[in-house]
């Protein structure tokens, strides 16, 4: 039985005084000084974690208002506040001690848009995927690109001054940014735009905060200028928080947005952003470049530049390998053709843009040619290249190197590529020789490392694998910085090249010189208190001390608490970076659909992974072992632990806290859907860690009605088979549906269909030939010639088709016969997923192992076993691979990689082509990606057309929104990604669906029946 886990890390009682305070005064957000938010926002994608006093979410520019007014009243000027939005950064630039202040959760509308003058004004917690999205109908778009578009907001690119790709055409995040709303500490409010002399001197004249901050600013400017132009290095990623060489434009403008851009949140609340819009270029093509040496890769880059490309970014050869066993691989692999004599250790992609496609094919047919040439030459360093062609296979590629940044913590083994040393910027001319004796520093330490980056601006993204658990590996960490930023000053570039300073500041004065003290003016006059994200930038004077890369706790030293036992255990959630991928904002992507509807991290994959990690380390920290605890009990045993369990069930319901409780309701809120196995680069297993959490939560706590429910449904249903009328009627009844919710928690359950598979009989072929549904055995395969079994499918069953739509089954085995396959039916034994998905893992092994025995003798005989349902047809290369043996798992295909690789040239024909589209379900688009495709090369061999259509999860995944807790949320969810496709298309019978769960949300949400594959073209095809 776990221990009670009362003792966390209590909020400080005059933070929890300004909490309750700032509530009573009409703070309209939401207040969370709960012990899983402050866990949570702890951390972020970089090596450290610091534990906040609480988290604010505000809904308005009036509640940050109401925030800093309260913390400039005297009692409150020691409370610490650190703004957040997308929670990306690898610097640590919004961890904080004191009060996380994240406005991504309401504050992320779009106000209003000029086309004509081409400019947009959003709040600042609006995604940058979100904003191009509502752009790109108008032809424009926000140009600053970044790897973590996804999830990155508005806010957190002009706090950091972000940029990436493009940016020596597009500039960084403060090119773009024509007007800002800033809440200042005293709770004034700040409007900064480009002003003339006129402008600035009414600004200026003005006797408050708004007034002073002015006069400070261009007093700098005007007093150290020439020194300012000695400092600030003429790179693309200019020296900014704070950007002292642009408070001034080019025609002496003043410009305090640049003061504002790359603050990191020290000088007040970016609310509003007027932003300026570029036009999407209307022809794309990207040339990618390989070499046998990556030093090459980088020095030919130089060559590469005279060819005005609009950018130039290259990867390294680990990062390259790691995409390959990636889902995003399915998707470029033909621009990665294995034609080089020797293997490939960087990649240069080139990309061109134009608004004139003749203009563009000239531009890259002129590299064409020279690389046609270089190849050919022996002694050049280039070895290959091929062409991507059009916006959508550019942006395919592009979206492969995005996920860069996060495939590099997927590396197997304890020390995986940390950011600590990764954003150096130097002039590119430089870049090569720079990286060069960067990797003789990491060489000294025989690291291992990754590298990718923006060659064209000099920047490289370099990061060394290290265990920080080990103190030994943390302390290289520290003397690798050091080292690093003394070489990046000796070539005369910046540490900080545009992933921000955060903790790193602590190398500022080296940079800044005699102007550091001018950056501590700039702080003192926002922030005289030292209550803005303090330690970062610039404090405000010198009594107060920068954050040290080494005093601030990391990860490591925490997670060195866990057990080994425990961490391997849980190796699903723990390695979990941060990286953020499952903030995705695209409610069309299948990534963690519980973060999209709820929008609350703790419901996300990384919160989830941070959550267990902190449980797994209070329990080791009460020398409890999980491994143990985890091993299945005997049935005496469980019963004689029942007391305990009620008493400590009874103890919940008064309301006496356990931590477990607040990870139990992040646990609860997860569908299973396992998008975040497939779409996470660190392949975080949330459904995995997830049903081990649940399966020692419940030594302790009693399990609700429902989990025995779902859990034993593949066993009852046989049974209740035998009686459909009955069961049907009972289920139809009102009292019995009430009961169902209010007692069991169970709602909206399915009806069987009554009819009897085994003997069912089919009409085969157009002659109204008959033959009967016949179970495969053993006995009976073995009668069969060679050439028989070559085309003998048996069909494996699963509870949720072969009794609640058992036509489905009927027809696919018909279909199978039209097209001349011997297709036979596995007897029914429960597959187990559910049992899984509820933490009873005993039994779900138990389970596994006699199903996998039963279809291995089928399998033995030489015949293919083919699954009709992807959710549960996956769960055989999934959960049963972690608990059986590899020998022991039985090798079940999807339906469409069997018609996909046997219907060479199909006798049918369609009587008219038709144009069908499919939504896939949830599991099999992010588990086994590779196979959607095999759908429309099924249905082009037979005649037809399909289109997939992405439109995120359908809100049931499995039982999940039968679960009486879960359906207004997946309501929600089928509200927000299915119900416009259903209505746009199910009314012409030509909406597809592979997953049962789905098609069971449609019915139930819109009334509509769609059907799956299989039935569309067995209705549709006339066998000759």
């Amino acid at each position: 039985m776990i221990p009670n886990l009362q003792h966390t890390s209590p909020v400080q009682a005059h933070y929890l005084d300004f909490l309750n305070t700032l509530s009573r005064r009409g703070f309209k957000g939401d207040i969370s000084p709960d012990y899983a938010n402050r866990t949570v926002l702890a951390t972020d994608n970089s090596i450290y974690q610091v534990l906040p006093q609480g988290v604010v979410y505000p809904k308005h520019t009036g509640d940050l208002i109401l925030i800093t007014q309260l913390a400039n009243e005297e009692l409150y000027r020691d409370i610490v506040l650190s703004p957040r939005g997308g929670g990306t950064g690898t610097n640590g630039q919004s961890l904080t001690d004191g009060v996380v202040v994240d406005i991504s959760r309401h504050m992320n509308q779009i106000l209003e848009i000029n086309v004509e003058e081409r400019w947009v004004k959003v709040q600042t917690g609006v995604v940058k995927d979100q904003l191009n999205a509502f752009l790109k109908p108008h032809g424009l778009f926000f140009a600053p690109e970044l790897s973590t578009s996804n999830r990155a907001t508005i806010g957190g690119m002009i706090n950091t001054d972000a940029s990436g790709q493009g940016s020596c055409l597009y500039g960084k995040t403060r090119n773009h940014v024509l007007e800002l709303q800033t809440v200042l500490l005293d709770g004034s409010v700040l409007n900064s735009q480009t002003l003339d002399a006129q402008a600035y001197e009414a600004l200026a004249e003005q006797q408050d905060r708004t007034g002073l901050i002015h006069r400070v600013v261009d007093s700098i400017y005007k007093e150290h200028k020439t020194k300012i132009d000695e400092v600030f290095p003429p790179l693309n990623r200019c020296l900014t928080g704070y950007d002292l060489a642009h408070i001034r434009d080019e025609n002496d403008q003043f410009n305090l947005n640049n003061i504002l851009c790359g603050s990191e949140g020290t000088l007040g609340f970016i609310t509003e952003a007027k932003l300026n819009l570029l036009t999407i270029p209307k022809h794309s093509a990207l040339v990618v470049v390989k070499y046998g040496d990556f030093e090459k890769s980088l020095r030919d880059a130089t060559e590469l530049m005279k060819a005005k490309p609009t950018s130039i970014e290259t990867i390294d050869s680990k990062v390259l390998n790691l995409a390959m066993n990636d889902f995003v691989w399915h998707q470029v692999e033909e621009f990665f053709p294995d034609d080089t004599a020797e293997p490939v250790q960087g990649i240069n992609f080139v990309e061109y843009t134009a608004d004139d496609e003749a203009e563009l094919d000239q531009k890259v047919q002129t590299l064409l040619h020279n690389l046609k040439a270089s190849v050919a030459d022996p002694n050049s360093p280039r070895i290959g290249y091929a062409l991507a062609k059009g916006s959508a296979a550019v942006n395919r590629i592009w979206g492969m190197r995005k996920r860069a940044v996060g495939l590099l913590g997927n590396k197997e083994g304890e020390a995986r590529p940390v950011p600590f040393v990764e954003d150096t910027a130097v002039p590119p001319e430089h870049l090569a020789d720079f990286i060069m004796e960067f990797r003789e520093i990491l060489d000294a330490y025989k690291l291992e490392y990754g590298m990718f980056g923006h060659v064209d601006a000099g920047v490289l993204h370099v990061r060394p694998a290290l265990d920080m658990k080990d103190p030994e590996q943390a302390k290289i960490a520290w003397e690798i910085s050091d080292r690093v930023a003394d070489l990046t000053h000796q070539y005369h570039g910046l540490l900080w090249g545009e992933h921000g300073k955060g903790v790193r500041s602590e190398y500022a004065p080296q940079f800044f010189g005699e102007l550091y003290p001018q950056l501590q003016r700039i702080k003192a006059t926002f922030d005289p208190y030292n209550q803005l994200n303090p330690g970062k930038i610039a404090t405000p004077s010198d009594e107060h001390n920068l954050l040290k890369i080494n005093e601030v706790t990391t990860r490591g030293e925490l997670d060195r608490v866990i057990s080994k036992q425990s961490w391997t255990q849980f190796e699903e959630a723990v390695y979990c970076n941060g990286n953020g991928a499952c903030f995705n904002w695209n409610t069309a992507d299948q990534m963690c659909p519980s973060y999209k509807v709820t929008r609350q991290r703790v419901n996300s994959p990384k919160g989830r992974a941070s959550l267990v990690r902190e449980w797994l380390k209070l329990l080791s920290e009460n020398n409890f072992d999980t491994v143990t605890a985890a091993k299945r009990k005997s049935a005496l045993t469980a019963i004689a632990g029942l007391p305990k369990r009620l008493f400590s069930s009874l103890r919940k319901k008064l309301g006496v806290y356990d931590f477990s409780h607040e990870v139990y309701d992040s646990m609860a809120a997860c569908l299973a859907c396992k998008s975040c196995t497939g779409q996470c680069p660190i392949k975080v297993d949330v459904p995995e860690f997830r049903s081990k959490f649940l399966s020692l939560y419940h030594t302790r706590y009693m399990r609700p009605l429902k989990d025995y429910l779902v859990g034993a449904l593949e066993f009852m249903l046989p049974v209740c088979a035998k009686f459909p009328g009955v069961y049907n009627f009972f289920m139809k009844l009102r009292f019995v549906q009430l009961l169902l919710e209010k007692w069991v928690g169970f709602v909206d359950g399915p009806l069987l269909t009554g009819t009897r598979l085994a003997g069912y009989k089919l009409t085969v072929d157009a002659n109204g030939t008959q033959a009967e549904i016949e179970l495969a055995s053993p006995d009976k395969l073995a009668n069969l010639t060679q050439e028989q079994r070559e085309k003998t499918v048996v069909i494996v069953q699963d509870a949720f088709t072969s009794y609640f739509e058992t036509q489905l089954v009927i027809d696919t085995i018909q279909l199978l016969k039209q097209l001349g396959f011997n297709a036979l039916l596995a007897p029914y034994k429960a597959n187990g997923k559910p049992l899984h998905v509820h933490g009873f893992l005993g039994s779900f092994a138990d389970t596994a192992e006699k199903n996998a025995k039963m279809l291995n003798s089928i399998s033995a005989c030489g015949v293919a076993l083919v699954g009709i349902d992807p959710s549960m047809t996956l769960t055989y290369r999934s959960e049963y691979k972690k608990y059986l043996s590899k020998q022991a798992m039985p090798k079940v295909e999807l339906l469409q990689e069997f018609l996909d690789a046997r219907l060479l040239a199909a006798n049918t024909n369609a009587e008219q082509s038709i144009e069908f589209k499919l939504m896939p379900h949830c599991t099999e688009t992010s588990n086994a990606v590779g196979t959607i495709k095999m759908w429309q090369s099924v249905f082009t061999k037979l005649g037809h057309s399909l289109t997939i259509l992405n439109a995120g999860c359908c809100g049931m995944s499995g039982t999940y929104g039968h679960e009486a807790r879960n359906k207004e949320s997946s309501q929600a969810l089928y509200q927000m990604s299915w119900q416009k496709p259903v209505e746009q298309h199910a009314p012409s019978g030509t909406l597809l669906a592979t997953g049962y769960s789905c098609r069971s949300q449609v019915k139930r949400e819109a009334g509509e029946i769609i059907l799956h594959p299989v039935q569309a073209l067995l209705a549709n095809i006339t066998v000759s």
